[in-house]
């Protein structure tokens, strides 16, 4: 049996939280806040959001108690295998590393559309072609590549580098979001008349409501990037359920401010029916001129940081442990010689996402839409195999007394009730979050890529025997660990 690469723990709580926290914000914040209440209207979003946090806690018991039971990299494809086998596990991260790998690249695209909003000159020249009505710049292909490139390097450098700029861009995030909400609260146009109607008219307060938690699967991801990076935890896994909770509140309380901000400035039902590339730009270059985008634009150019940076990390952390299960091939579980970091998942997540922004914006919101099937899928998984391995009657030690812990259990059923909803509000005709026709179709090319490249690696897969899998994905602790009791052990 050949030896397993390990991850070097080097990440400090409060970076956790920020690779968590970031990579929820991302850029959906700044870019989309009039498109999301053309859907909902203000108080449809906001109430949408919080209610999908909720919802996001709720599966996130499972993830604090698999963390601490499973600290590995690999998240939910690690979580797939440990209760219901190989085969499962390979479903589970097929499905995961779509969801990544298309936010990386949507990230990447949204520092081109800021582009082209700031500097429209430059940026949109070197006309290439038209997808789906998206025109194609080189310039634009080029700023994408370059920012991909950047936070590919600082990954590479070593998880702590990672961990600290992640931080850092999350501080200034959260400062700029403040200060542009209480500028333009301030402003002598802004009024809260301006947020009427609060919900959407023509599809009534609950439709509202139910359009934005249809989109919560895509818009508080970020959180399970955690338990990517849970082979680096310089800390206890028992805090890993607190720093969840922390960075869902903080990104359902940043959402809410970025739609009070956008919506107090003028009628949202105006701003709607403009069509600008970016309503929330446009809004605050009314009221604010140039200082005012600028403003908007630093924290936008912080959270597709945070995104970029977040998501290469947990990307290459699944692709590690994937490499290190086989099924990749093995060189994508090997490290870096100086750095200790994954560094070929990196590399390959950069040169895979390189290639999106030729495809165009509008192609690729097609293929994130459709990810949020494939997260939703991984946040079933988890929630059942904690629900599964934890019993009714299990007990813990807490202040030396032994205390039983049935409503743990209940809180991973709802978890699975929680993931089931949000897969079927993708899936279901006539629900608010059903997919387009595109996203389908770019669902069932996964699937079949899928197919190939599992029909390709079974053989070598499926000889693997389960100790050599569970050295290779759950490494030497969790051999260590088999006389547990029975409720801890592992099930077959």
């Amino acid at each position: 049996m050949e030896n397993r690469e390990q991850l070097t723990k080097s990440l400090k709580p409060h970076w956790v939280w920020a690779i968590a926290f970031g990579s929820a914000i991302g850029w959906g914040a700044f870019v989309l806040p009039v498109d999301w209440m053309s859907m909902a209207g203000p108080l449809g979003v906001i109430l949408g959001f919080i209610i999908g946090a909720i919802l996001m806690i709720i599966i996130g018991v499972s993830y604090g108690f698999l963390v601490e039971k499973l600290p590995v990299s690999g998240g939910e494809f690690t979580y797939a295998y440990y209760g219901l086998g190989r085969y499962h596990a390979f479903l589970c991260g097929w499905f995961l590393t779509l969801g990544y790998l298309s936010i990386v690249a949507l990230n990447a695209s949204a520092l081109a559309l800021l582009g082209k909003f700031l500097f429209p000159t430059f940026v949109e020249t070197g006309l290439l072609y038209s997808i789906a009505g998206w025109d194609v710049y080189a310039i634009e292909v080029m700023i994408a590549c370059i920012g991909l490139t950047i936070i590919a390097w600082l990954n590479i450098r070593g998880a702590r580098i990672t961990g600290f700029s992640q931080f850092l861009f999350c501080i200034i995030l959260l400062s700029g979001v403040l200060l542009l909400t209480i500028t333009m609260l301030f402003h002598s146009s802004s009024s809260f008349s301006n947020l009427q109607p609060l919900f959407k008219p023509e599809i009534g307060a609950a439709s509202s409501i139910f359009a934005i938690v249809a989109i919560a699967p895509w818009a508080f991801i970020g959180f399970d990037n955690i338990p990517q990076a849970a082979e680096e935890f310089h800390f206890s896994p028992k805090k890993t359920f607190k720093i969840i909770v922390l960075a869902l509140v903080c990104s359902a309380f940043v959402y809410c401010l970025t739609i009070i901000a956008t919506g107090v400035s003028e009628p949202w039902a105006n701003a709607s029916q403009v069509g600008s590339a970016w309503g929330t730009g446009t809004i605050v270059e009314n009221a604010y001129g140039k200082f005012g985008v600028f403003l908007l634009a630093i924290a936008l150019i912080m959270g597709i940081f945070t995104g970029l940076n977040g998501f290469y990390m947990s990307t290459s952390r699944l692709l590690f442990a994937m490499g290190r299960a086989k099924v990749l091939p093995a060189i994508f579980g090997k490290l870096h010689t100086k750095h200790r970091t994954p560094h070929v998942g990196i590399i390959f997540t950069l040169l895979l996402t390189a290639a999106a922004p030729f495809f165009g914006r509008e192609a690729l919101l097609w293929v994130v839409d459709m990810s949020a099937l494939g997260v939703t899928i991984a946040y079933f998984y988890a929630c059942f195999v904690a629900y599964r391995i934890f019993a009714w009657s299990r007990t813990h030690i807490k202040n030396n007394k032994q205390i039983v812990a049935p409503k743990r259990k209940f809180f991973f059923f709802l978890g699975i009730l929680c993931a089931i909803t949000f897969f079927l509000l993708l899936v279901v005709p006539g629900s608010p979050g059903f997919l387009s026709t595109p996203s389908w179709i770019a669902l069932l090319v996964w699937i079949l890529l899928g197919i190939i490249f599992f029909l390709i690696r079974f053989q070598v897969y499926s000889r693997l025997s389960q100790h050599e899998l569970d050295y290779s994905i759950l490494g030497t602790e969790y051999i260590e660990k088999q006389t547990e009791p029975a409720i801890e052990k592992k099930l077959p």
